[in-house]
């Protein structure tokens, strides 16, 4: 065969060579888009599900609190037994008959505080309760109503007045002087008893609660909490009471009603 013919040959396998290297590339280019397409449709419908099951959108996470540090109630001696509970009020919680421990006129009105914002509606997403009691010098003190709620439309009901609407709701607030802190957020975090304080309006440590100052006792579900009680978690049911002075007092214990 002459040699001009065989180089037309070898083109030629050549050529046919390259092209279906070239169709094998296309072949296997088409191949990885169909498995990242079907990857993406996994996906959308592993989402999809999530959606439909969490309500139609993705809710917030929190890292769990840290480990409290907690001490026996033995540890604090003898204490006063407590008092008796007030009238019940419109949440179905005692209403302390004692004055309140200060009154609203600090609060904040309706700029965030500490990342806590104040909203037309109340926010249900993370929505919880925790109660918080308070003695000076061993006599109770309010909690008062309206915390947290700028504006605050008090409601006449048989049990006391409630506080059903306002200019704006804080994610923290109080409906009546029973001591429930309503935690009602569109993201769920730890909030802590500084928070509803700050809120408030007042200080809170170790040596003042409020305008009440000397060494402050924080008791937590029953048991000592030993640190500042501005740390204290606002978890759900939680019963937390302050006691600034001596004497120091049982825990106050409630009863939570079904609705709260």
């Amino acid at each position: 065969m002459p040699k001009s013919s065989r180089d037309r040959q070898q083109r030629a396998r050549e050529k046919i060579a390259r092209q279906r290297a070239e169709e094998a590339r296309r072949k296997r280019r088409r191949l990885r888009l169909a498995g990242a397409g079907a990857a993406v449709l996994v996906i959308a419908a592993a989402v999809g599900i999530t959606l439909a099951l969490t309500g139609g959108s993705p809710k917030a996470t929190s890292t769990p609190p840290p480990k409290l540090q907690l001490a026996p109630l033995s540890t604090l001696g003898t204490l006063k037994p407590a008092p008796a509970p007030g009238p019940l009020g419109p949440e179905g919680v005692p209403v302390p008959a004692a004055p309140a421990l200060a009154s609203t006129a600090t609060a904040a009105t309706g700029q965030p505080v500490d990342g806590i914002s104040c909203q037309t509606s109340e926010q249900t997403l993370f929505h919880i309760h925790a109660h918080l009691t308070i003695f000076v010098t061993g006599s109770p003190r309010q909690v008062p109503a309206a915390i947290g709620i700028p504006g605050a439309q008090p409601e006449a009901t048989a049990a006391g007045p409630f506080i059903a609407s306002g200019t704006c709701f804080y994610w923290l607030h109080t409906h009546a002087a029973d001591g429930v802190i309503h935690i009602e957020s569109p993201v769920q975090r730890t909030f802590t008893l500084g928070n509803f304080f700050d809120i408030w309006g007042q200080p809170l440590g170790t040596d003042r609660v409020g305008p009440a100052t000397g060494h402050v006792v924080a008791l937590y579900n029953g048991q000592v909490y030993q640190g500042n009680p501005r740390d204290i978690p606002l978890t759900a049911h939680a019963q937390i009471q302050l006691m600034v002075g001596t004497p120091l007092i049982a825990p106050e214990q409630i009863s939570w009603p079904s609705d709260l």
